[in-house]
C-alpha cells in the first residue's frame, strides 16, 4: 500500500484512474479507464489496470490490535458486547458504499453493536479534510451522526457552501459552525486518528477493527456478520466468567498489539524494464520547451481526467528545470467515460489554430469541472480568440481526425490510460511524482549525450533514441490475461437479447445496473448497433455486485418489466437514473414506461427472478466474467468499459470469419 505522492502517481495509471488495489472498496491504487470492476492490480501484478477491483473476500485474520475508543464518536451503547472502530473519511466512495452496510448491521445487532467512527482524510481527497472538520464541529453542538449522514449523503460536493448548507438545515449555530471551519480546532484529533491508523496498518478507508479484529474495505454485510459473530462468541465466554459487559472490550484488547507489523518483503519476479516505444513526433503535436532537445516528452492526456490536472505542476517544473534540454508535446487521448473530453480536445486545438494551445490547454485544466461548450466559448473570449473561428471549430469537429490519430497512436504504444508519457520513448505510466520523472530524464540525457559524443546532431538526438527501441519480436510479452481469441462457451439462453437472432456476431454482456461503467459502455453499445445493424446482436446477463447495494433489486425490475414486454426499456431507465435505484426510484420509472403496476410490484417478490441472476452470475464466473462490464463477442472475451475501436476491431474479425 503506497500513500502520498507515490499513491496519486498510481492512481493516474489506467481507468476510473477512480482507485484501489485494495480488499472491497479499500481506497488505494488503482483508476479508471476502460471500467470494469475486477481484482485488484495489487493482488495480481499482472492485472491489468484498467479495471476497478472486485470486493476480494475478506481474509481470516485473528490477529487482535488493542486500538482504543479514545474521543471517537460512537452510537451503541458503551457497553455493547461488540465494537466495530470504523477509519474512514467522507470523500472516499467506498466508505459511503459500506454506510447501508453498518446500518444492516445496527439493525441487526441491536445493543450488542457499539460503531465508532474515526477520521483517515487520504492525501487525494481534497475536500476530505474540511468535511471531517465539519462533522467535528457538529458533533460539539451534538449533531456529530446527523452531519456525517449529510455528507455521505451530498458527496459530490463538500465545498465550503455546501458545508454551511448542512449545517443550517440540521439547526446549527451558524456562527459557532463557521469559527470552527475558520480555525480549525480538530487538527490534532484528526491528525492522531490518522497516525492511529497508519500505526494499526489501516492506510486505506474504510478500515475496520471488530473487538480489535481487523476487516479491510467496503465488505458485504456477511464479512461483517461472521467476524461479528465471532466476536459475540469472544464476549459471551468473558460474560459467562463474570466480566462486566462495560469491561469487554477492554479486556478482549487489553493483550492485543499496539501496532501493526511491518509488511514482510514480498518476493518479486525480476520483471523487464519497460520496452522504449519508437513514438515518432507528428506536425499535429502540440509542443512546448527548447526546438531542437534531448529528451522529448510526449504524453497522452484528456482533459477531464483529474490525474492529467495533477500533473500539470510538474510538467511545469520539469520544463523549468531542464529549459534548454526537454521539450513537452501534448497528445489528446480523451477517455470514453469523460463525456466532455473529446469537445475540450477539440477546443484546445482550435486555440492552437490561433497561437493559443497553451493557454487553452491551462485554463481547460484549472477550470475541470465545466468543460460545457457554454464554458468553452467563455474561455475562448478569455483569451482573446477570434469567436466566430472557434465555434466554427467546434461546430464542425475540424480537428476530429487529429484527435482519433492521436487517439490510435495511444493504443498502439499501450498508453490506454491518462496520463500517459513516454520520454525519448521510454513509457512512464500516471501522476508520476518529479522524482519519477527526474530519474528517467537523467537517464535519457545520459543516453542523448553518448549519442552526441558518438556524432550524432542534437537535432536528430530523438530520431536516434527511439531507433533503440527493440524490434517488437523483442519486447517483453504482453502480461498474461485473457486470451484474445479463446471462444468461451458462453449462450444467449433466456436473457433479453436485442438485434437479428441470425445476426453474424453475437454479444453477451455481464453488467450491473449500479456499476458506473456499465452505464458509460452505453453509447459504444448503441453506435455498434447503428453502424452494424442487423449483423449484431446484444444480449444482457446481470452480475450485481456486492458492494452495490441497489444492483440485485435493479435487475429483478428489469427482469419484472421484461415480463410484460418491456426490458429494454427499464434497462435505460435504470441507466440514465443511476443515482436512484430505491423501490420508490424503480416504481417511478415502472410507471413512467407504462406498465401494469399491480403486476409489476408482484413481479419484483418473485424468487424466479433471483434464480435467473444467480443462473446468470454462476455463468459469469464460471467464464472468466467476475467484473463489470465484461462482454463476449462471439464468445471471444473483452473486458470493461472500451472504447469504440476496441469492439470494432474482435467484431470486424469475427464477421471476416462468418465471410469466410
Amino acid at each position: 500500500m503506497k500513500s502520498g505522492p507515490a499513491l496519486i502517481g498510481m492512481l493516474g495509471v489506467g481507468v476510473v484512474t477512480f482507485i484501489l488495489g485494495y480488499q472491497t472498496g479499500r481506497t488505494s491504487q488503482v483508476s479508471p479507464q476502460a471500467g470494469g470492476n475486477k481484482p485488484s492490480a495489487a493482488a495480481n501484478p499482472q492485472q491489468n489496470p484498467n479495471q476497478p477491483p472486485k470486493p476480494a473476500a475478506a481474509a481470516a485474520d485473528n490477529t487482535v490490535y488493542a486500538v482504543p475508543v479514545r474521543d471517537a464518536y460512537c452510537k451503541g451503547p458503551a457497553d455493547a458486547k461488540v465494537t466495530i472502530i470504523e477509519y474512514s473519511e467522507f470523500q472516499c466512495p467506498f466508505c459511503s458504499r459500506v454506510g447501508p452496510t453498518i446500518k444492516q448491521v445496527v439493525d441487526t445487532y441491536g445493543n450488542d453493536v457499539r460503531v465508532c467512527f474515526k477520521h483517515n482524510p487520504l492525501p487525494f481527497h481534497q475536500d476530505a479534510p474540511l468535511a471531517s472538520t465539519a462533522a467535528l464541529a457538529a458533533g460539539e453542538q451534538g449533531k456529530f451522526w446527523e452531519m456525517h449522514d449529510k455528507l455521505f449523503g451530498a458527496q459530490q460536493d463538500l465545498k465550503r457552501p455546501a458545508l454551511e448548507k448542512h449545517a443550517a438545515d440540521l439547526g446549527l449555530n451558524l456562527d459557532k459552525f463557521k469559527a470552527a471551519l475558520d480555525q480549525n480546532p480538530y487538527k490534532a484529533r484528526v491528525d492522531a486518528d490518522m497516525a492511529e491508523a497508519a500505526n494499526f496498518g489501516a492506510r486505506g478507508t474504510p478500515s475496520f477493527f471488530i473487538n480489535g479484529k481487523s476487516l479491510r474495505g467496503a465488505q458485504p454485510f456477511d464479512a461483517f456478520k461472521t467476524a461479528i459473530d465471532g466476536a459475540m462468541k469472544d464476549a459471551d465466554a468473558l460474560i459467562s466468567q463474570g466480566t462486566p459487559k462495560a469491561q469487554v472490550y477492554a479486556k478482549l484488547t487489553a493483550n492485543g498489539l499496539t501496532k501493526a507489523a511491518a509488511p514482510a518483503p514480498q518476493q518479486q519476479q525480476p520483471q523487464a524494464p519497460a520496452a522504449r516505444q519508437a513514438v515518432t513526433l507528428s506536425k499535429s503535436d502540440s509542443c512546448k520547451g527548447a526546438d531542437t532537445a534531448k529528451v522529448t516528452i510526449i504524453e497522452y492526456s484528456d482533459f477531464q481526467c483529474p490525474f492529467c490536472s495533477r500533473v500539470v505542476p510538474t510538467a511545469k517544473q520539469i520544463l523549468d528545470t531542464w529549459p534548454k534540454d526537454v521539450k513537452f508535446c501534448f497528445r489528446n487521448n480523451p477517455l470514453p467515460f469523460h463525456k466532455d473530453a473529446p469537445l475540450a480536445s477539440e477546443a484546445a486545438l482550435a486555440a492552437g489554430d490561433q497561437g493559443k494551445f497553451w493557454p487553452m490547454h491551462d485554463k481547460l485544466f484549472e477550470n475541470q469541472k465545466d468543460l460545457s461548450r457554454a464554458a468553452l466559448e467563455r474561455y475562448a473570449q478569455e483569451l482573446g480568440l477570434d469567436m466566430g473561428k472557434f465555434k466554427a471549430s467546434l461546430d464542425n469537429n475540424a480537428h476530429k481526425a487529429i484527435i482519433d490519430d492521436q487517439m490510435a497512436s495511444a493504443a498502439k504504444f499501450g498508453a490506454r490510460g491518462t496520463p500517459a508519457f513516454f520520454i525519448n520513448g521510454t513509457p512512464l505510466s500516471g501522476a508520476q511524482p518529479f522524482d519519477a520523472f527526474k530519474g528517467a530524464i537523467e537517464k535519457e540525457l545520459a543516453t542523448a549525450d553518448d549519442l552526441i559524443k558518438k556524432g550524432t546532431p542534437l537535432a536528430r538526438v530523438y530520431e536516434e533514441a527511439l531507433k533503440l527501441a527493440p524490434p517488437p519480436s523483442a519486447q517483453p510479452a504482453a502480461p498474461p490475461g485473457p486470451d484474445p481469441n479463446k471462444v468461451y462457451p458462453v449462450s444467449v439462453g433466456n436473457a433479453y437479447a436485442k438485434g437479428n437472432p441470425k445476426a453474424a456476431v453475437t454479444i453477451i454482456e455481464w453488467s450491473d445496473f449500479q456499476c458506473p461503467f456499465c452505464s458509460r459502455v452505453g453509447p459504444t453499445l448503441k453506435r455498434i448497433q447503428d453502424e452494424y445493424g442487423d449483423n449484431v446482436r446484444i444480449a444482457f446477463k446481470h452480475n450485481p455486485l456486492p458492494f452495490h447495494a441497489d444492483a440485485p433489486l435493479a435487475s429483478k425490475a428489469a427482469l419484472a418489466a421484461g415480463e410484460q414486454g418491456k426490458f429494454w426499456e427499464m434497462h435505460d431507465k435504470l441507466f440514465a437514473n443511476q443515482q436512484g435505484l430505491k423501490k420508490e426510484n424503480i416504481l417511478g420509472y415502472a410507471r413512467e414506461i407504462g406498465i401494469d403496476m399491480g403486476r409489476f410490484e408482484k413481479d419484483l417478490d418473485n424468487p424466479k427472478y433471483q434464480q435467473m441472476i444467480d443462473a446468470d452470475m454462476k455463468e459469469g464466473s464460471a467464464n472468466g466474467a467476475g467484473g463489470t462490464p465484461t462482454f463476449f463477442i462471439n464468445g471471444r472475451q473483452l473486458v470493461g468499459a472500451q472504447p469504440y475501436e476496441a469492439f470494432k476491431t474482435v467484431i470486424d474479425e469475427e464477421m471476416k470469419k462468418k465471410k469466410g
